[in-house]
């Protein structure tokens, strides 16, 4: 079987920033082992398969080790390559596991428009990471796929060094951490080397959660986002009610043919 597939650069006008994503656009699902094994094969933080369900889509999204529930930036690199590649007009609507997204074509970019996802502060921080930030945590909370630690200030966050085998032991569910910012509003980084991302360099869906945070201790609704990886890439933010709207470009890097076992 021959398909094929573009490598996106989401967040980010130009190639080589922001975070890149594979996608491919089907007619029908692969079988999950297979889709799987081409996520491993790129080793990308995400491979993202779509496929068209009436007038929306129909989106899945794969890291290099599992399926996962959310995921912002290959959400905006769909939603490119069925702009640029497949003509599709927007505005676009995909149904994934978190729900439904939706992205806006504007005039230099998108508008990702994700669930909200409230911070939960009931749960427990994981005793196998407690040690790793008793000196430098301020808060923690978390959502149904993420933990989250509020440090004492973004110099933390950008000089934080991650025991990544410590966080492995967290098995799929990520790490962020987040501070207030002088020249932003708030930074981030995000690990999850339990699902094969060591750092994945920009997030969207981890800001469905860190929005609504962060617009509660700054009494603000739009906020400027910065996630401090070694890529890195500048969000501006948006809480809507129940909604989160993320402004982004998207540049395609590669197209390619893959050639998959029938």
């Amino acid at each position: 079987m021959i398909h094929k597939m573009y490598q996106v650069d989401s967040f980010s006008g130009q190639v080589f920033g922001g975070n890149p994503a594979a996608v491919l656009v089907l007619d029908e699902w692969l079988p999950d082992s297979l889709m799987q094994a081409v996520a491993a094969e790129n080793n990308l933080a995400e491979t993202a398969f779509v496929k068209p369900a009436g007038d929306a889509w129909d989106l899945r999204w794969f890291t290099p080790t599992v399926e996962v529930d959310f995921c912002g930036h290959a959400t905006l690199a769909a939603a490119h390559v069925l702009v640029t590649e497949y003509a599709i007009p927007g505005p676009l609507s995909f149904s994934a596991r978190v729900g439904q997204l939706k992205v806006e074509i504007l005039e230099n970019g998108y508008l990702l428009d994700l669930p909200c996802i409230h911070p939960d502060g009931a749960s427990p921080l994981p005793a196998a990471i407690q040690p790793l930030f008793c000196d430098i945590a301020v808060c923690h909370f978390r959502n149904f796929e993420n933990i989250f630690i509020e440090l004492t200030d973004e110099d933390a966050v950008r000089s934080y060094k991650p025991d990544l085998n410590k966080l492995a032991e967290l098995g799929p569910v990520g790490l962020v951490i987040t501070a207030k910012s002088q020249d932003y509003d708030f930074v981030s980084r995000y690990f999850a080397p339990g699902a094969g991302i060591p750092e994945d360099p920009v997030t969207g869906s981890i800001h469905a959660t860190l929005v609504p945070f962060w617009a509660e201790h700054l009494g603000k609704n739009k906020l400027s986002a910065f996630q401090a990886s070694q890529r890195g890439g500048h969000l501006l933010c948006e809480l809507k009610e129940n909604r989160v709207t993320i402004e982004g470009k998207a540049a395609t890097f590669m197209k390619a043919e893959i050639y998959l076992p029938d």
